[in-house]
């Protein structure tokens, strides 16, 4: 089933259609998991029907979006040095936080050792200046901020997906599996998701013979016919970010309907007072998840990130709900 009317009607500009959409039922099922402390506890929730989008956002389709309407993303505009108080003036210019990997193995406790900002990076310069799009226009759209994916969701007549909605579709109707597809990581010795293959984050290896993103579409669909959605890019969600899933989310009585996630007043980083930036989750992993450091390609998986960064490894996909 594809969208194809109402709200959730798909915009074509120079033949570039928003991507298409298959429908999710509606029902209640365990969300989260006991892998990790941001992921617990196991509890239900109960969503209603919506359309996902099959594949994420691509390249080819935000440019259709910037050259109807001129928007200009979080990672091209000034930056204001009140927002940032102690940053070095340097890197108070336009630009997002690029993968640049190490020369060798390293602490993988400080990831600042592989990730670069990068002035002038962007969605359509994704390594900085000089870079391009060139022969990347079915690959995800990467170097985009919150606000940069919603502006297209709005465009396109759709919405971002709350992070029960986003965990619902990527579970792909496995009730309480590993992955998006089953318990086993590679079933048959087939990778069913684009994560970083060798030894992070200097050396990889890749069979497909992608360093990083792999075009939309490329891998096998879950139960509910998408693709990538793990692996590949991280993909924001609406809910604002908290340490854990409510503590008492559990309780048999009550199973939440259609949640959305605490308030923005607990999402800001407690490690960093000073920045009052407030954060947004993130689902599904990367390509940049290795087994050795963050095996997140799963659809539990989440990580909070600041509404105004960017990065080389974050996109989105959209939804349609059916109107009140």
């Amino acid at each position: 089933m594809s969208a194809g009317s109402g709200a959730g009607t798909p915009r074509h500009v120079e033949g570039v259609p928003a991507p298409d959409q298959v429908a999710i039922p509606g029902g209640e099922f365990a969300m989260g998991s006991g892998l990790e402390p941001e992921e617990r506890p196991i509890h239900r929730v109960r969503v209603d029907p919506f359309l996902m989008d099959v594949t994420a956002v691509t390249n080819a389709q935000y440019r259709a979006f910037v050259e109807a309407t001129g928007y200009v993303t979080v990672a091209e505009r000034p930056l204001d040095p009140a927002d940032y108080p102690g940053a070095l003036p340097e890197l108070l210019v336009p630009g997002s936080q690029v993968f640049v990997g190490t020369a060798g193995p390293v602490d993988l406790r400080d990831l600042l050792q592989w990730w670069a900002w990068v002035p002038g990076a962007c969605w359509h310069a994704p390594a900085g200046p000089g870079s391009s799009l060139a022969g990347l226009d079915d690959h995800p759209v990467v170097h985009v901020a919150y606000e940069d994916a919603l502006a297209w969701a709005t465009w396109a007549g759709r919405d971002l997906p709350t992070e029960a909605e986003w965990e619902r579709a990527a579970r792909g109707g496995l009730e309480g599996a590993t992955y998006a597809w089953g318990d086993e990581a590679e079933p048959g010795g087939v990778r069913l998701a684009k994560w970083f293959e060798g030894d992070f984050p200097y050396r990889n290896a890749p069979r497909d013979g992608f360093e990083a993103t792999v075009p939309v579409g490329s891998l096998p669909p879950n139960g509910y016919g998408i693709h990538e959605v793990t692996g590949n890019t991280w993909e924001w969600v609406s809910d604002w970010w908290s340490d854990h899933h409510p503590a008492d989310a559990d309780k048999p009585c009550c199973v939440p309907a259609n949640p959305r996630g605490g308030p923005e007043a607990r999402s800001f980083d407690r490690a960093m007072p000073q920045i009052r930036i407030p954060r947004r989750v993130i689902k599904g992993g990367s390509h940049l998840c290795a087994d050795s450091y963050c095996r997140r390609y799963r659809p539990a998986s989440r990580r909070p990130q600041m509404v105004d960064s960017a990065t080389s490894h974050i996109g989105f996909r959209t939804v349609t709900r059916p109107a009140p």
